[in-house]
């Protein structure tokens, strides 16, 4: 079922689709022929499907096909019912969508808040259905963190949201989850993007950032697995994807150089040959 898609021209990304999941209503994006082996996208807290929009593109050039999802709350997606919703909530929203699709077997891709809900999910199924996972800038979570820091970090966030909205947030923001040099088509893509946010489902999914621990789910992860970092990232740096990657049993870890937090909308060519030759390579 199409939706109304203000963003699908802006980005370049597909039309919005939507599917009822679990009793509620998730939008997302795909691209790529249907009978082509899958590729599942999960975005950031300040992202959303439309994000992809050059994963869209070159990822079926290679011959798959990429599904893209609005976290409940993003786009038109329905917020999860929970006041204050975990990571685990969110996988098994994930976990409903993937059936309401009928997907199999998929390759599942978490960036920054969406690696954090990707190793959640495959904390929660296992093997059964994941073949490969890749978290891109993946985030900590706060949950560890003690109270100060973890307060400084989230009413940062939701103090902006709420003082600034969409618009202004994404005026704000957008400088930091790109390097310096990025290409000025990045920092369009990024705001465009941002400017969409919903307040309500931010709140809940910046919410789940502070009680959210990779680390522990990473014990739990059992699939072969690919973390990945763009050089220039001061949001997620190397040095914390290091020990996330450290963390999951037999991980590969891959520096991409150049880019920022938001490294497959300011890379997508190297992020893409990254993630490829990783998807390509032998288990």
């Amino acid at each position: 079922m199409a939706e109304m898609d203000p963003l699908g021209y802006e980005t370049g990304s597909p039309p919005l689709q939507s599917v009822v999941a679990g009793g509620r209503i998730i939008t997302y994006r795909e691209s790529g022929e249907v009978s082509a082996p899958v590729i599942v996208l999960l975005h950031g807290v300040g992202s959303g499907a439309a994000s992809w929009g050059m994963q869209f593109v070159g990822l079926p050039s290679r011959g798959w096909r990429v599904i893209g999802w609005d976290a409940p709350g993003y786009g038109g997606s329905d917020l999860l019912p929970q006041d204050a919703p975990t990571a685990a909530d969110y996988a098994a929203a994930l976990e409903d969508f993937v059936v309401a699709l009928g997907l199999g077997r998929f390759v599942l891709v978490g960036h920054s808040m969406g690696a954090l809900i990707a190793a959640s999910y495959c904390h929660r199924t296992g093997t059964t259905h994941v073949d490969k996972l890749v978290l891109a800038s993946p985030t900590s979570g706060y949950g560890t963190a003690s109270a100060e820091v973890r307060r400084a970090r989230l009413d940062g966030r939701l103090a902006d949201m709420r003082e600034l909205g969409p618009v202004g947030l994404a005026q704000k923001r957008t400088e930091s989850v790109l390097s310096p040099q990025a290409p000025k088509r990045a920092f369009v893509h990024v705001r465009a993007v941002m400017q969409q946010l919903r307040p309500d489902g931010y709140a809940k999914a910046v919410g789940m950032l502070g009680s959210g621990d990779m680390f522990a789910e990473a014990l739990h992860i059992k699939v072969p697995t690919l973390v990945m970092c763009g050089s220039a990232d001061t949001v997620t740096p190397e040095e914390s994807c290091h020990r996330i990657a450290d963390s999951v049993a037999g991980a590969h870890y891959a520096t991409i150089p150049g880019p920022g937090h938001a490294c497959y909308i300011e890379a997508p060519g190297p992020f893409e040959s990254i993630l490829l030759r990783f998807l390509e390579s032998r288990p």
